[in-house]
């Protein structure tokens, strides 16, 4: 059974908001590049949350039948990036997520309200 992309979202941010991650953000990519259609941005207070919230989005996913097509940076845990094709998740530690500013990079963006992705009335 594969999930919809706003259900593939959704299971994403409600796993990053149960494990208390920090300013969560989707940000429509579509129309820019052809890498994915969302960034999911988070990011932890600690490495050792940050590995935390990956491993749980991993193990949430799996769950549901859905593997990361690649994961990088675990070792550091600073910026761990779990590639979910249309969808990559960005999980940072809170001074490394401040340096790079992917927000930033990608202003251009469509930026979704995360609560459509909490709200249990799906």
């Amino acid at each position: 059974m594969s999930m919809t992309q706003k259900e593939t979202i959704s299971a994403i941010v409600r796993t990053l908001d149960a494990k208390k991650a920090e300013n969560i953000r989707v940000i429509g990519i579509r129309d820019l590049t052809i890498i994915a259609d969302y960034f999911i941005i988070a990011n932890g207070t600690s490495t050792t949350q940050t590995k935390a919230l990956a491993d749980e989005v991993e193990f949430q996913l799996k769950e549901k039948g859905l593997s990361p097509n690649r994961v990088e940076g675990y070792q550091g845990a600073n910026w761990i990036i779990l590639d979910y094709a249309d969808v990559v998740v960005h999980i940072f530690y809170k001074e490394t997520r401040n340096y790079y500013d992917l927000e930033r990079l990608w202003s251009d963006g469509k930026e979704a309200d995360i609560s459509e992705f909490l709200d249990n009335n799906d």
